[in-house]
C-alpha cells in the first residue's frame, strides 16, 4: 500500500474540496499550462475507487509474481511519463476497469467510461487472430472453451478468447478452477531435471498401465514385466506411474511445493484483469505426492492465462515475463493514464532445464499425445518452419458429466524469431468435439501463415524500394 499522502487529501484519507478548488483556482491563475492539473483533478474524481481498492487489500498478504508489491511498499509507483507526471500500475487499473468489457474482444481499441469519464482503451490484441479463434471455437458440445495466446518475449497477450455456456458474460480465461491434470507434468519434469539430474534420454522403469496409477505402481521394484522408457516418451506419451515415482520416491513435499510455487501456483497474476489464483496443496502422504506429480487429481487447478504463461516461461529460456492485455488508457484530451510496460518477473527454471523441457514438449508433437493433431506437420508449408511443442491434459470432473481437455505449448521460428505460447481448454460434454490440441494447431497454423505473408510482404515492399533508388 502506497503510504504517502494524495494531493488535496487529509491525513484521515479524505479529500478536502474546499482547499483543493481553492488551490485549483489559484494554480490555474498562475499557470493555466500546468500540466499537473489535468493529472491531480483525475486522481481525485477516481480516489475513492482507488481508496476502495486499496483498502480492500489492507490486511492482506498474497504472494504476487510482480516485484511491485516492494516498490509500493516504499512509495515507487510503476513508471513515469516523461513530463513527470505519474502512471497507474497494474494493481490501480484492476479496480477501475470492468473485466466484463475485455469479454471476446473484437476489436484492437474500445471506449469506456469510469466514474462517468470516458477513456480510450488500446488493448494488445491481434485482432485478426483474435476473431480467427472466436469463429473457430464449437459451442455445440462444449460447457466451456478459454484459448489464450501470448507474446513471450513481451508478455503481450494476443488472444484472448472464451465460451462458458452457463454464463455467457464470464471469462474462463482467468477463471481458476480447472484442474491441471497432465499440465502439471512440466513441473514435476522441470524438478526432476534440476533435483535428480534426469535429461531427455534418461532410461526410466515402470509396471501396469501407462494411464492408471495405484500404489503398488509406485514401488521401486524391476521384475519381468517391467517397462523401461526414456524420460522424454514417458513425458511425451504422458505416463503416470513414471511421474507418480518421480513425486513418491525422488521429489517428496518440499520439492514439489517449492517447484509449484516458483512455477505461479498459490500466486496472484499481476495482470490489468483480476485473476484466479491457480491452486496448490500437498499433505504428508507420498502417495497423494505421486498424484500430483503426474496430474491425477482434480485438487490442483489452474487458469487458461497461467497456463499460457508456463508455456511462454519455456520458450524464454525459463524467465517468467508479466502478462498484459491493455496497452495503454487516454482520456479525451489524450493524457495518458496507463501504458503497459514488459516486466521480467523472475527466473523460473535455468536455461538449460528450459532447453530440457523443449524436447520433451516437442517430442509430445511427434510421437505423444498430440500426434494425431499434429500429423504431417513436417511437411506442412508452414508447420515445417516451425518448432512446435505442447503438452495435453485430460481429466473428468467430480460428477462424470465434463471431461476437461488441455494443450499447453508454444511455437517458434526454426530460422528466425518470431514465438507465440499458448493455452487451450476444452470441457466436452456427453461427446467429444474439437479437442484442444486440434485448436492449437489452427491458431498455430494461422498465426504463422500471416506473420509469414507479412514478412514476405515487407520484403518484396523493401527490394522495390532498393531498386527504386538504385
Amino acid at each position: 500500500m502506497d503510504n504517502r499522502q494524495r494531493p488535496h487529501q487529509k491525513a484521515g484519507g479524505r479529500p478536502n474540496w474546499r482547499d483543493y478548488q481553492a488551490n485549483l483556482k489559484e494554480a490555474a491563475a498562475k499557470n493555466r499550462r500546468n500540466r499537473t492539473v489535468p493529472k491531480i483533478a483525475l486522481l481525485l474524481l477516481l480516489l475513492p475507487v482507488l481508496v476502495y481498492g486499496i483498502m480492500d487489500r489492507v490486511g492482506q498478504n498474497p504472494e504476487t509474481f510482480s516485484p511491485a508489491r516492494e516498490h509500493r511498499a516504499s512509495g515507487e509507483r510503476a513508471s513515469t511519463l516523461d513530463t513527470g507526471e505519474t502512471l497507474f500500475d497494474k494493481r490501480d487499473i484492476r479496480n477501475l476497469l470492468d473485466s466484463g468489457a475485455f469479454v471476446n474482444l473484437q476489436d484492437k481499441s474500445f471506449d469506456h467510461d469510469i466514474n462517468g469519464r470516458h477513456f480510450r482503451i488500446d488493448t494488445s490484441l491481434d485482432i485478426p487472430l483474435q476473431n480467427f479463434i472466436m469463429k473457430k471455437m464449437d459451442h455445440s458440445t462444449s460447457r466451456y472453451i478459454a484459448i489464450v495466446a501470448i507474446d513471450p518475449n513481451t508478455g503481450k497477450i494476443l488472444s484472448m478468447a472464451g465460451f462458458d455456456k452457463s454464463n455467457p458474460d464470464g471469462n474462463p480465461c482467468i477463471d481458476g478452477m480447472f484442474p491441471a491434470a497432465s499440465i502439471f507434468k512440466i513441473v514435476t519434469a522441470a524438478a526432476a531435471v534440476e533435483k535428480c539430474g534426469l535429461n531427455a534420454t534418461s532410461r526410466l522403469a515402470y509396471n501396469g498401465n501407462k494411464h492408471t496409477l495405484y500404489k503398488s505402481q509406485l514401488k521401486d521394484r524391476t521384475n519381468k514385466y517391467t517397462n523401461r522408457i526414456t524420460f522424454k516418451d514417458s513425458f511425451a506419451q504422458s505416463v503416470n506411474p513414471v511421474f507418480g515415482k518421480i513425486g513418491a520416491l525422488y521429489l517428496g513435499k518440499p520439492v514439489l511445493e517449492a517447484y509449484a510455487s516458483s512455477f505461479g501456483f498459490n500466486r496472484k497474476i499481476e495482470f490489468e484483469l483480476p485473476v484466479s489464483a491457480s491452486f496448490f496443496s500437498i499433505s504428508d502422504e507420498p502417495y497423494e505426492w505421486a498424484e500430483i506429480a503426474s496430474g491425477f487429481n482434480r485438487t490442483t487447478t489452474i487458469t487458461p492465462l497461467h497456463g499460457a504463461l508456463i508455456a511462454s516461461t519455456l520458450v524464454n529460456q525459463g524467465k517468467l515475463i508479466e502478462p498484459t492485455i491493455v496497452h495503454q488508457i487516454v482520456d479525451d484530451n489524450g493524457h495518458p493514464f496507463y501504458r503497459s510496460r514488459s516486466v521480467p518477473v523472475h527466473q523460473v527454471i535455468t536455461p538449460g532445464t528450459s532447453d530440457v523441457l523443449n524436447d520433451l514438449m516437442k517430442e509430445t508433437i511427434r510421437t505423444g499425445t498430440s500426434k494425431k493433431a499434429f500429423k504431417g506437420f513436417q511437411k506442412d508449408r508452414t508447420l515445417s518452419r516451425l518448432d512446435i511443442g505442447g503438452k495435453t491434459g485430460s481429466i473428468y470432473n467430480d460428477t462424470h458429466d465434463a471431461r476437461y481437455d488441455w494443450f499447453v505449448g508454444f511455437a517458434k521460428e526454426k530460422k528466425g524469431t518470431e514465438e507465440i505460447a499458448l493455452s487451450v481448454l476444452v470441457a466436452h460434454e456427453k461427446y467429444i468435439g474439437v479437442r484442444a490440441s486440434y485448436y492449437a494447431r489452427m491458431i498455430i497454423e494461422y498465426y504463422f501463415q500471416n506473420y509469414f505473408s507479412q514478412a514476405k510482404d515487407k520484403s518484396a515492399a523493401g527490394n522495390r524500394s532498393s531498386s527504386v533508388n538504385s
